[in-house]
């Protein structure tokens, strides 16, 4: 499942690059002032990139007006080096403080960091039993009866998607778009093919069906 990173900078030049660096591993999110920014913040993006210094509505505020509705890592991009710009921003709530010009690969791997971290904060290690089946979300390991279970990362993001939602059934559609992304290169027949692997894989382990065909619907969670 690809996270969702909405870029916020008012230089039409700085959008486009970064955009470009992060749009093969991420859903890309873009915003050219503050205001803009607030709409965009309401479709839940993972982690924002912000620009402090935009006209009208800057950085600064847009942080601090979405920061007690939105959970997720901010990083300023900003020309501003002093002590007490730094010093400001992360009382607005931001979690990093990146200077203007940068690397791309240092950001990237900047928003790598959060992401992950991110990712070990809201699952806590937290491990979900269902039955003799042991899924933990942070290792992406799946164990039957104290056996791994090997699943490859398409399929994982399956049975996490599924598995986090008991019982809600899931359309191939909106599997497919979740865990490939709206730009996927495949067509929703080839969540048919991974749920085959992965109820293959279980069955070696478990005679319980954990992946249950709702027909004419799609799939949901049996724990």
């Amino acid at each position: 499942m690809r996270e969702k990173l909405l870029i916020v900078d008012d230089e039409p030049g700085i959008v486009e690059m970064t955009a470009s660096y992060f749009a093969p591993q991420y859903q890309v999110l873009t915003a050219r002032s503050g205001a803009e920014a607030l709409e965009k913040a309401g479709e839940r993006p993972d982690l924002i990139l912000l620009d402090i210094n935009m006209p009208g509505m800057d950085g600064l505020t847009v942080c601090q007006t979405i920061r007690d509705h939105i959970a997720c890592p901010i990083l300023f991009l900003t020309a501003r080096v002093e002590s007490a710009d730094k010093i400001a921003g992360f009382q607005a709530g931001a979690d990093d403080y990146i200077v203007k010009p940068f690397d791309l690969d240092e950001l990237g791997a900047r928003v790598a960091a959060h992401l992950r971290r991110e990712q070990r904060r809201q699952s806590g290690g937290a491990v979900r039993f269902f039955g003799e089946l042991a899924v933990d979300y942070a290792a992406r390991t799946v164990t039957a009866g104290g056996q791994p279970v090997v699943l490859a990362r398409k399929e994982f993001d399956i049975l996490e998607l599924l598995s986090l939602n008991p019982g809600q059934v899931f359309d191939r559609e909106r599997i497919y778009e979740t865990v490939w992304g709206l730009d996927g290169e495949g067509s929703s027949d080839t969540v048919m093919e991974h749920i085959r692997k992965i109820r293959a894989k279980l069955a070696a382990h478990t005679l319980h069906s954990y992946i249950e065909t709702v027909w004419g619907c799609g799939y949901k969670w049996n724990g």
